[in-house]
């Protein structure tokens, strides 16, 4: 997953230590009412540290597919199939991912849409009907308590989602070009990652 991720693991394990230690420490010089006091207040600033430095969204695969869009073969339609990296609430309707061709720059926003793939594939599931320019969806593949069915609720490392939107008709890509694209959920970590069109004869390409 890159040095960058072990690195910024390695940081919050030692964050974390570091407040234990502060921890003990505080426990040992202060009398018993005051001690359950400064436990309570650790506990609440790890468990806010936690939240906001470790909710991390893996990218899995990514794909797209080509369509005739004015007489040029150009890709309108991404999937990004994703997991949480542990298990903890991750909630999806606030999420936003950032579309960057590096002339123009939009951020998408949840539809509230959310459906289970069942017997469709991907690219022809019903759900693309209700996705706009401007906002996508997901199509649950994993989800065994239909925590983002019911909720919008990733809540366990073995869910797995595919998250689906359309490109803005400016920001369709053609073979060759790049987008980026980034998810940023309402806490923790950012996920980036470069698309590019490759040269492909068919129509549905690993980006």
């Amino acid at each position: 997953m890159g040095k960058s991720f072990v690195i910024g693991i390695t940081s919050i394990i030692l964050l974390i230590s570091l407040l234990l230690s502060g921890l003990i420490v505080a426990t040992v010089i202060t009398n018993n009412s005051s001690q359950i006091e400064t436990e309570e207040d650790y506990m609440q600033m790890i468990d806010e540290i936690i939240d906001k430095t470790s909710t991390y969204i893996q990218i899995i695969e990514q794909k797209g597919i080509y369509n005739n869009i004015n007489q040029e073969r150009k890709i309108d339609r991404i999937i990004l199939y994703i997991s949480p990296m542990i298990s903890q609430n991750i909630d999806v309707s606030q999420l936003k991912i950032q579309l960057n061709n590096e002339e123009t720059i939009r951020f998408l926003k949840y539809s509230g849409n959310v459906k289970n793939l069942e017997t469709y594939s991907i690219f022809n599931h019903p759900i693309w009907d209700s996705i706009e320019d401007n906002s996508f969806g997901f199509i649950s593949i994993i989800d065994l308590d239909e925590s983002l069915l019911n909720g919008n609720i990733l809540n366990d490392y073995s869910d797995h989602v595919y998250v689906v939107f359309k490109l803005p008709d400016d920001m369709t890509i053609a073979k060759n070009e790049q987008l980026i694209v980034t998810l940023f959920p309402s806490t923790g970590i950012t996920r980036t990652i470069i698309l590019q069109a490759p040269f492909s004869t068919k129509s549905i390409v690993d980006l």
